[in-house]
């Protein structure tokens, strides 16, 4: 592999500011450096001549951007002149297809630049002249000789990759490891019941055991269908919980018996702000409402239909729970679950629910809740096994619109979906006829906005999208799903930036997260696959480095026929971010990367 960097120096005034001369979709960039020296690096892909420059100045910033580095910029655009033959007056456009060489410098004040008629000049479809129609393409091209470059690849400023993903223009495949089931999302986790399991036990009246996270409760309760309860299973319920037996409910039902919050959500300060109602008994067949025969019998005429709100007296001995619309798909917690589950059973989508305790009467944890549910001949499942079997099998996300975008890689049609559980609204950019869905080639992109908006030299996820918007265009066939709310590996935009600046600490971005008690990843790929399941792909060559994607794509009725790696540009801001990203986080790199001397950069 070969790389090749040409640089002429340039001295730019600290008040000059970085402009691009866009030439359909070529373009020439210009970066100043605060009164130091710039280095340009000029590649030629598909006929047209780009330059990249970078910051020489060693100014430490924030956010450094691929647009270089900035220090108070002024509000305008310097003209420049060239001392060569093709000389350039002060204020004088760059023309389409043109390039200025030699050194560059820019007048002090700045120079006022006239907008040209429109005849057309500017028409993206329109050829540069002297040259051929642009095609849209970067084909990845082995080169063998020294100085040869890929054609079709913009460089970083101040870097250069050579990779060989290919010798033609069908992006290559790396097969993935053998499936053995591990990424089935009906595998229960080890140690755990199915969920399928569990949902039969439900339907046939039996109690299950349900447990949570270790970062919440760490709790388990027995749970079972409140129109299956008999007063030998709130005898069983009594001994071996707490003895407060909870009827998780739906909102309406709650309206129609006409039993409100216990308190208003904003003065709930209970720790996980479970919604409780008041507690009733039920009116006729109870005696005190204490007894395992009353309890069955009140959790009963809570399940009714034909119940109403004169058949309750307040308070009892049966605490109802407010279930949060979306279950464990909008809350992690027993609430949610109990009602999720007498629904997938095909019940009454009312849940009884009580915790279990120990035999010293402290809240049993695991591994007694699973020595508990041996030998009682219980089914044990987790929370986050009944979460992945929902989202296997829920609708998640609607249509909401479709137009037709023109991009810099050529014309995409967007299609947006919109979350039914948080209203975020995501994207698919598809480019031709998906057909039989066969092969498709598939992004599946995380929102980084300070990466694929500004730029952020700190990570390559702008240069990962634009690349992967130039391979479906070449392809002529694919999708790219941009999926929102995945700013920071799923942290949001502000623990991102708080994360930067622990790692300017010397933190990596896996001990940033870890230090503001945040997960290293908490991204959730279920959406985008049922977005791409909607627009009609069934086997795909996904663009990934991160096999991470793989598991969090399939289950969903989708195939990865392989993996097409994204090259990286490696720069000295994200060099120890993409280093963190391979050795703890399993991304794989399958091609050598350079600097602009040529040297590989070890990612070891």
């Amino acid at each position: 592999m070969a790389s090749i960097n040409i640089t002429g120096s340039a001295s730019l005034p600290s008040s000059s500011k970085s402009f691009k001369s866009f030439s359909g979709l070529s373009c020439m960039k210009l970066f100043s450096a605060n009164g130091c020296t710039t280095n340009l690096s000029l590649i030629q892909p598909g006929g047209n001549l780009f330059s990249g420059a970078r910051n020489a100045s060693g100014i430490k910033a924030t956010l450094p951007t691929r647009e270089g580095h900035f220090s108070s910029p002024q509000n305008s655009i310097n003209g420049v002149k060239s001392t060569l033959a093709s000389e350039l007056s002060a204020g004088t456009e760059i023309q389409p297809g043109k390039i200025a060489s030699g050194t560059l410098a820019a007048e002090t004040a700045p120079a006022t630049i006239s907008l040209p008629v429109d005849n057309d000049e500017f028409d993206l479809d329109q050829a540069t002249e002297d040259f051929s129609p642009r095609q849209n393409s970067i084909t990845a091209v082995k080169s063998t000789l020294p100085g040869e470059l890929s054609a079709g690849t913009e460089l970083q400023p101040g870097a250069i990759a050579s990779g060989t993903p290919a010798a033609e223009t069908a992006p290559a495949t790396i097969s993935f490891p053998v499936d053995n089931g591990e990424f089935d999302l009906d595998r229960a986790t080890e140690g755990f019941s199915s969920i399928p399991e569990a949902i039969e036990d439900i339907l046939h009246g039996k109690a299950v055991v349900v447990v949570d996270d270790e970062g919440r409760e760490n709790e388990g309760d027995l749970i079972m269908a409140a129109s299956k309860v008999r007063p030998e299973d709130m005898a069983f319920f009594v001994k071996h919980g707490t003895g407060i037996v909870c009827v998780s409910m739906k909102e309406e039902d709650l309206e129609r018996l006409e039993l409100p919050l216990m308190v208003d959500r904003k003065d709930n300060e209970e720790k996980l702000c479970t919604a409780f109602t008041v507690s009733v008994d039920a009116k006729h067949g109870t005696t005190t409402g204490v007894s395992a025969g009353d309890r069955a019998t009140t959790v009963l005429a809570l399940a009714s239909k034909d119940s109403k709100p004169e058949d309750f007296n307040r308070p009892g001995h049966i605490f109802p729970l407010k279930y949060r619309d979306g279950g464990v798909l909008k809350r992690a917690g027993h609430t949610e679950a109990a009602v999720d589950l007498a629904m997938l059973a095909g019940l009454v989508p009312v849940g009884v629910l009580c915790e279990i305790v120990d035999d010293d009467g402290s809240m049993a944890r695991l591994p007694k809740l699973k020595q508990f549910a041996q030998s009682h001949n219980l089914k044990i499942i987790s929370i986050a096994d009944l979460i992945r079997y929902r989202r296997k099998r829920d609708q998640l996300v609607v249509q909401s619109s479709a137009a037709t975008i023109p991009t810099p890689w050529g014309p995409f049609v967007a299609y947006c979906y919109r979350s039914v559980l948080d209203g975020i609204e995501h994207i698919a950019m598809v480019k031709g006829d998906i057909g039989d869905g066969k092969d498709v080639l598939v992004r599946v992109h995380s929102e980084c906005l300070t990466g694929d908006i500004f730029g952020s030299a700190r990570c390559d996820c702008g240069d990962q999208l634009a690349y992967s918007m130039q391979q479906i265009e070449t392809a002529g066939r694919g999708v790219l799903v941009y999926l929102r709310g995945h700013e920071g590996r799923g942290i949001g935009l502000g623990h991102k930036l708080l994360a930067y600046n622990l790692q300017d600490d010397g933190r990596d971005t896996v001990e940033a997260n870890e230090e503001l008690g945040l997960p290293v990843d908490s991204r959730e790929y279920g959406i985008g696959a049922q977005i791409l399941r909607d627009r009609g792909v069934q086997t795909m060559k996904l663009m990934t480095n991160n096999p991470a994607k793989y598991s969090g794509l399939k289950g969903y009725g989708l195939a990865i026929s392989g993996r097409v790696p994204i090259p990286k540009l490696i720069t000295k801001e994200n060099k120890r971010y993409l280093e963190t990203k391979r050795t703890k986080m399993g991304h794989v790199y399958d091609f050598e990367i350079n600097y602009g001397n040529g040297r590989p950069i070890s990612l070891e």
